[in-house]
């Protein structure tokens, strides 16, 4: 036996794994790296042939592929059989997981293994297919007895398949007070069960090359005001209500430009850009020392997100000083100090839609670029609210204390 805590934390290969909730892996793993854990990502529904197993940088990676024809259960079946063969030590076990999709997995570990099972609240589906309305979403849930449509019982079945999903957890770490709070009234999840850890990021390489030198490198004039946003190109991110507001920035500031960074749904927003396509460009995904520089020749930063819970790209922002222009949906109108280091929009709830006033939108988006002084507060301001909340090293003691806790009651 050992006093080690044996850490396994499940990941997914394909599209999620290079957004937010791989971010949240990467992270998490690089920041427990040499602490006092034995760790292990599990790659599901890899795209590897075969079953791999490599250590990097002092954490093992076992890789499991995806079977042919497409069975959840069975799956999730056989990699808990797989898991029996491959755990040798099986003292103070903790499973992490990190998607809601993952389900039936619980109940297999269960079985198989004493351990401690944890859930990290990355999203709701529902937040995506309501635009994060909670009005709607409550009411939803409430009368469902009333004539629900298919659309309803589709919300509200989701609903209590999260429900059920949650209390199969020992604990659930939440990314916002937002959500700690809706899993406990909406989903009366006990309050024990449920914690608060933020994201954390690793201080990202400096650029050497001054803000002057850099906009130079990019073809961009000193007084150009630069506005940024990073983020899936989807109607979820409020990228339609940017696309508007600018329209209306460019009455104003006609040589101000716009950084769309992501990909996603090119076509749409194209068309959304005509007659001002030469103000906008679309970057597609970057890698991270050219963000970098995007993020230190911007003026402001803009997220009039519909759902997020406590994003990479805010955190991002914060690190490089950047003030941002947000919106007050879940997690986000927590990590943003409206007039401190940004400012808030609202998001406007009604019964069956959300809405964001585009001309307030654009106005604070003047407020902000004409204002130089403001911006330079907001700036310091951002960049110690990220070392106060946002660090690595404090997501690492955060995490360690977490994983330890759970094993409190033993002697």
């Amino acid at each position: 036996m050992t006093n080690k805590i044996n850490l396994y934390i499940f990941a997914e290969s394909g599209h999620a794994a290079a957004y937010g909730i791989g971010t949240y892996v990467r992270e998490l793993t690089e920041s427990l790296k040499d602490s006092d854990l034995n760790i292990c990502v599990i790659h599901l529904y890899s795209q590897k042939p075969e079953v791999i197993r490599e250590e990097l940088d002092g954490v093992r990676h076992w890789y499991i592929p995806s079977v042919v024809p497409y069975r959840t259960e069975l799956y999730y079946r056989n990699v808990v059989y797989l898991l029996q063969l491959l755990i040798k030590d099986t003292d103070r076990l903790v499973f992490h997981l990190n998607f809601s999709r993952n389900w039936p997995l619980v109940d297999e570990l269960r079985a198989a293994f004493s351990c401690k099972i944890v859930f990290v609240v990355h999203l709701f589906e529902w937040c995506f297919a309501l635009l994060g309305n909670l009005t709607q979403f409550r009411n939803i849930i409430a009368n469902h007895a009333k004539s629900p449509s298919e659309f309803d019982f589709d919300i509200e079945d989701n609903f209590l398949d999260e429900k059920k999903f949650y209390g199969k957890f020992d604990k659930i770490i939440c990314m916002s007070e937002y959500t700690k709070s809706l899993i406990q009234t909406d989903y009366g999840i006990n309050p024990n069960q449920l914690h608060l850890i933020l994201n954390g990021l690793k201080e990202s390489k400096k650029t050497n090359n001054s803000k002057a030198l850099l906009r130079k490198r990019f073809r961009i004039l000193d007084n150009t005001p630069v506005i940024l946003f990073v983020g899936k190109l989807d109607k979820v991110k409020g990228l339609d209500y940017v696309l508007s507001a600018f329209r209306i920035v460019l009455d104003t500031l006609p040589a101000c430009r716009l950084l769309l960074v992501g990909s996603g749904a090119y076509d749409t927003y194209l068309k959304e850009c005509k007659d001002i396509w030469m103000n906008i460009a679309f970057t597609g995904r970057l890698d991270k020392d050219v963000l970098v520089d995007l993020y230190s020749i911007a003026d402001i930063g803009v997220m009039p997100s519909f759902h997020e819970q406590c994003s990479y790209a805010a955190i991002e922002m914060m690190m490089y000083g950047l003030p941002i222009l947000g919106s007050t949906t879940t997690g986000l109108k927590e990590m943003i100090v409206d007039g401190e280091t940004g400012l808030h929009i609202q998001v406007i709830e009604y019964d069956d839609h959300v809405e964001i006033d585009t001309t307030l939108l654009a106005e604070k988006m003047l407020y902000l670029l004409q204002n130089a002084g403001v911006r330079k507060l907001m700036s310091t301001n951002a960049r110690k609210r990220y070392e106060q909340l946002y660090t690595s090293e404090i997501m690492r003691e955060n995490m360690l204390h977490f994983y330890r806790s759970l094993f409190d009651n033993e002697q």
